[in-house]
C-alpha cells in the first residue's frame, strides 16, 4: 500500500471514529456510519491480503536463492566433475553433465538440471563406480522439487497482492465518494456547532490531526489553514 492511500484510509478511520462518537452522544444519528464501516472493513481485509501476498513472494524468493546456491555450484558442480571423469569412458557424457550457466533463468535452470538428473540416473551404476555418492541424485531431485515450489509460491503471492491492490484501489474510491457524501451531511446536520465542526475538520485532515494544512476531499469543500 502506498503512502497516499494509507493516509487516506487513516483519515477515513478518524472520520469513522468521529461519527461513532456522535452516534453515542445521540447528536449524529443518521450520518451514514454503517456504510463507511463496511467499506473500511473491506479495505482493512484487502490491505492484510496484500501484505500477506508480498510476504509470501519475498519469502519464496529468499528460499529460492538459498536452494539455487545449493544447486550451483554444490550439487551440479559435483555431478559435473563426476561426469567429466565418466566422459573418459563415454565421450557423450561430457556434454550431458555440463552445469547450467550462473545467469540461467529459473526455467532454464530447472530444465537443464532435470536433464542432468535424468542422465545421471540412467548412468548411476557407472557414476557410483567412479565415486559418485548415491545420495546426490536424491538431493538433486529434492532440491529441484523445492525450487519449483518456490516459483509456484512466488506466482501465487504475486497474484494475491496484485489482485488485492487493485481491489483496494476500487474500495478506496468508494470510500472517497462516501466521505464526500458524509461531509455534506455532517455540515448540514452539525454545521452550527463550531466545536463539532472543528473536530470534523481535524478528522478529515488527510495529513493527520494537528497538521498545518487540511487537505480537502476531492469534490468537497476547502477547509482553512490552521492558525
Amino acid at each position: 500500500m502506498n503512502a497516499r492511500l494509507r493516509r487516506r484510509l487513516e483519515m477515513a478511520a478518524r472520520v469513522r471514529d468521529f461519527l461513532r462518537a456522535q452516534q453515542m452522544d445521540g447528536v449524529g444519528q443518521g450520518l451514514g456510519l454503517a456504510k463507511l464501516e463496511e467499506l473500511l472493513e473491506r479495505a482493512e481485509n484487502l490491505a492484510t491480503k496484500q501484505r500477506s501476498g508480498v510476504a509470501v513472494e519475498r519469502s519464496a524468493a529468499k528460499e529460492r536463492q538459498e536452494i539455487r546456491h545449493a544447486l550451483q555450484p554444490k550439487i551440479l558442480g559435483y555431478l559435473s566433475v563426476v561426469g567429466a571423469v565418466a566422459a573418459k569412458q563415454n565421450v557423450e557424457l561430457e556434454v550431458q553433465f555440463r552445469m547450467p550457466p550462473a545467469n540461467a533463468t529459473h526455467q532454464a535452470l530447472l530444465t537443464m538440471s532435470r536433464a542432468i538428473l535424468e542422465k545421471a540416473t540412467a548412468q548411476k551404476e557407472l557414476l557410483v563406480k567412479l565415486g559418485m555418492s548415491e545420495n546426490v541424485l536424491e538431493e538433486l531431485g529434492t532440491a529441484l522439487g523445492q525450487y519449483e515450489q518456490t516459483l509456484e509460491a512466488t506466482s501465487a503471492g504475486r497474484r494475491e497482492h496484485v489482485g488485492a491492490r487493485a481491489d483496494l484501489k476500487a474500495v478506496a474510491a468508494e470510500i472517497s465518494e462516501q466521505l464526500r457524501l458524509l461531509d455534506k451531511i455532517v455540515r448540514y446536520r452539525l454545521g452550527e456547532n463550531s466545536e463539532l465542526m472543528g473536530a470534523w475538520d481535524s478528522a478529515r485532515n488527510v495529513a493527520g490531526p494537528g497538521a498545518v494544512k487540511n487537505v480537502p476531499i476531492a469534490g468537497g469543500s476547502q477547509t482553512p489553514k490552521a492558525a
